[in-house]
């Protein structure tokens, strides 16, 4: 029999690449997506009996059970993200973060699936006090986005204890690769830079480009993903990240494109850097792509 997953936010950037891994490996694919930022055209190259897709907005849905009868695996991947937006409007964020997180956890509870995994975000550590920064270290929520990711891990994490379920959850650092949106003012630092190298513009470097952060590759993320509902890890929250620290200068120089310094951010912490040593201990896992070899082909990609 095949194995059965839901992907919330499905046809987003990172769920996007996970269906890809899961249908490869043999998973039926339940894709749940209000197609906000997801995109049909993500999940186009998919047979209709490998990936069902479903325009759902899962905060407003009154009952997302029906979707999850006979499903062996939950990723809960929906989603707002980006910090600016949310201290706009912060309520919205709260209504999809949190309640569309509460959703997807009742209805994962009733199905008794065999695991569910959050993606959380490593925004949690707010300026980090510590590089690497561990599972360990202090939660420090400075915007809405950062607070309504940390109470879905918060809820689902009580779950996995109060009522015995298998809850996982990553704290992504800086997720790169196909599919990554490009579009939008807000969007991350490789997001500009592939949409600025492809309008033939300046690489915008905030500040003076010395910061430093820890990309990961998706398909690296996927694979962690696939590995730990394997695993006989529960209840356990991870960091998912390189573990290498590459400085925004140092980006720029493999886009390879002329410079343009642009005044600092607020509220930007100085450096990002994941301490993985956990979940490479617990599932044997690595990360395999190196930053330049994955931008490479995220150029070629983009072409």
């Amino acid at each position: 029999m095949k194995k059965r997953s839901i992907i919330t936010g499905g046809a987003g950037f990172i769920g996007s690449n996970l269906t890809d891994h899961l249908v490869r490996i043999g998973h039926k694919v339940i894709v749940l997506d209000n197609f906000v930022s997801g995109k049909k055209s993500n999940l186009s190259h998919h047979r209709k009996k490998d990936v069902k897709i479903i325009k759902i907005d899962i905060s407003k849905s009154k009952n997302l059970d029906k979707y999850f009868k006979g499903v062996h695996y939950v990723f809960h991947f929906a989603a707002l993200a980006q910090i600016i937006p949310s201290i706009k409007n912060p309520k919205k964020y709260f209504k999809n973060n949190v309640i569309g997180t509460l959703k997807v956890v009742e209805a994962a509870k009733k199905a008794k699936i065999k695991k569910l995994v959050y993606a959380a975000s490593s925004s949690c550590y707010g300026i980090p006090k510590k590089l690497p920064t561990s599972e360990k270290d202090k939660i420090d929520l400075n915007n809405p986005y950062a607070v309504t990711k940390f109470i879905g891990e918060e809820i689902i994490m009580r779950y996995g204890l109060m009522f015995k379920m298998p809850n996982i959850s990553f704290r992504f650092f800086n997720v790169y690769g196909p599919r990554l949106n490009i579009s939008g003012q807000y969007s991350a630092v490789i997001g500009n830079f592939l949409s600025q190298t492809k309008n033939n513009k300046a690489l915008t470097i905030v500040g003076d480009g010395k910061q430093t952060r820890d990309f990961i590759h998706v398909d690296d993320i996927a694979k962690a993903c696939v590995k730990v509902i394997k695993s006989k890890c529960i209840n356990k929250v991870y960091n998912l990240g390189s573990g290498k620290k590459t400085s925004i200068n140092t980006l720029a120089k493999i886009f390879n494109g002329k410079k343009k310094f642009i005044p600092n951010r607020l509220g930007e912490a100085k450096n990002s850097l994941a301490d993985i040593s956990k979940f490479k201990k617990d599932v044997n896992w690595h990360p395999k792509i190196s930053l330049e070899k994955g931008i490479k082909k995220l150029i070629k990609y983009e072409k």
